[in-house]
């Protein structure tokens, strides 16, 4: 979960919100969380204007395939979810990783395919200035880190030593493991998600290797090309 604070995103090919008639609306957030480096992401504001779009629903599927990205626009989104008199189905379809994490724990129930992998780490971000201004913003990670543990802490029942050891650790938890962890309800067979197409392998230290390969292949096939 990075922490930074820029306008201008673009909206990913990845997100979209419908409503599907018969009080159902569907949402989905394969994409960044908030804009990345990139300029692309999913924002806060773009996600709350759809929600109030969607109109009367009473059910809504949130359907989550992202490696993360902003936590303040996540943990905006997760309050819009858990805010929202409708009743929130989160299917974790390929990867529910860093501030998508505890977007889907706004699910009145949260199912994850078999295949699939949640991710919790402590935020991370950087700043630039005096000594006072790195102190403060230190301070801002820790409160920014206290935030989301509440959040997991609510909805899994985990306690907050167990929370704060596992972000620390950057804990990757696939399918049977999240449910076991009470992070997801129930495991469902696998969908026909890329959940391998980790777009920056580098932004983490404990990537499963089974999420590398289609990354990997990639990278040799445009290799190949350059010679």
């Amino acid at each position: 979960m990075t922490i930074k604070n820029r306008a201008g995103a673009k909206t990913p090919e990845g997100y979209r919100m419908i409503n599907r008639g018969a009080g159902r609306g569907e949402v989905f957030l394969y994409g960044p969380i908030g804009m990345d480096f990139w300029g692309d992401g999913i924002s806060a504001k773009v996600f709350a204007d759809d929600l109030k779009k969607l109109g009367n629903v009473t059910t809504i599927d949130v359907r989550i395939n992202s490696e993360g990205g902003d936590v303040f626009d996540g943990k905006a989104m997760y309050t819009l979810l858990n805010d929202h008199a409708a009743k929130i189905i989160v299917h974790i379809d390929g990867l529910a990783a860093s501030a998508a994490s505890f977007i889907a724990m706004a699910g009145d129930e949260i199912e994850i395919a078999e295949g699939a992998f949640v991710m919790i780490h402590d935020c991370t971000g950087g700043c630039m200035g005096r000594a006072e201004d790195m102190r403060s913003y230190a301070n801002l990670l820790d409160a920014a880190n206290g935030s989301v543990v509440d959040v997991y802490v609510a909805r899994t029942g985990n306690d907050a030593t167990t929370i704060k050891k596992m972000m620390k650790d950057e804990t990757w938890l696939n399918g049977k493991e999240a449910v076991a962890a009470k992070f997801a309800d129930r495991m469902v067979a696998n969908l026909k998600v890329a959940a391998s197409a980790v777009k920056r392998p580098e932004m983490f230290k404990n990537l499963p290797v089974s999420l590398r390969p289609n990354r990997n292949a990639a990278e040799a096939m445009m290799a190949g090309l350059r010679k």
